[in-house]
């Protein structure tokens, strides 16, 4: 059975919680998905007891920093290992091109050759289009455009052992061009910046996200079975769970998780 780890929920100016980033896992294979802002990607691994050299695979969504940052410490940190002769196989880092080329530019300027001599050695790039599908961790997965108004951005549906599915729409409101990739499906994975009631002090819609309201009835009309909240404010961390389930439920009747980080999700 696999498992979601969240290593961070959080959206990017947070700070009482990591960016949202999360591994999907396997027999203890991880398939890492973003990366947060920073080197406390390394931090919440650490205490999620997850071994870097048990990632060899990673997704980068999008280039926004809160998303993308992190990829610099996981190649070090995986360079430094396989120079250790600690890391088997190899990592594969699945991007658009247009973030391929970034992350290649990010590593020239800030980490030294004894880390970057791997990247085409035993670190690869695999460049993701819109319906291109990967086997990875054991599972089916096909990415796509999640149809993003800011920046090209990509999620994707995992066919899970148990014959489920699990679609993630990385960190923008669920859009109608991809219905057929969401529709049913057993896991949603979807962004909710703060509830309805505070959209007037938040402002979630000029930042191109939605409420928890929204996501809730996105969720609905789709017939999701199980909805997992993340990219939140952290207004009031300590209470996020209560309060968005409460609004949340007005609007949903599958199940409704909203997982704090470092928080696992067994996907039955």
């Amino acid at each position: 059975m696999e498992k979601m780890t969240m290593l961070g929920t959080g959206s990017a100016m947070v700070t009482k919680c990591y960016n949202t980033c999360f591994t999907l896992s396997k027999n203890e294979d991880y398939f890492l998905v973003d990366t947060g802002g920073g080197n406390t990607i390394l931090t919440n691994l650490e205490k999620a007891s997850i071994p870097i050299n048990k990632i060899h695979n990673v997704f980068i969504s999008h280039e926004h920093n809160d998303h993308i940052s992190g990829i610099i410490w996981i190649i070090r940190a995986v360079a430094t290992e396989i120079s250790k002769n600690n890391y088997k196989d190899n990592l594969h880092i699945y991007c658009h091109k247009t973030l391929e080329n970034i992350i290649r530019q990010i590593c020239s300027l800030i980490l030294q050759t004894r880390f970057t001599k791997y990247i085409d050695n035993r670190i690869f790039f695999c460049n993701v289009e819109d319906n291109t599908s990967f086997t990875i961790v054991g599972l089916d997965i096909t990415f796509f455009n999640i149809q993003s108004t800011k920046v090209i951005q990509f999620g994707f549906k995992a066919n899970l052992s148990n014959e489920k599915t699990l679609v993630f729409l990385g960190d923008e409101p669920y859009h109608e061009e991809v219905f057929n990739y969401v529709n049913g499906c057993d896991y949603l994975l979807h962004e909710a910046f703060c509830l309805y009631s505070e959209k007037d002090i938040f402002h979630p819609y000029e930042k191109h996200h939605a409420t928890v309201k929204d996501a809730c009835e996105s969720a609905e009309s789709l017939k999701i079975k199980n909805l997992l909240l993340f990219h939140t404010i952290d207004n009031d961390i300590k209470t996020r769970k209560v309060r968005y389930v409460e609004e949340g439920e007005k609007y949903f009747n599958g199940h409704l998780l909203v997982p704090n980080d470092l928080e696992v999700i067994d996907l039955k």
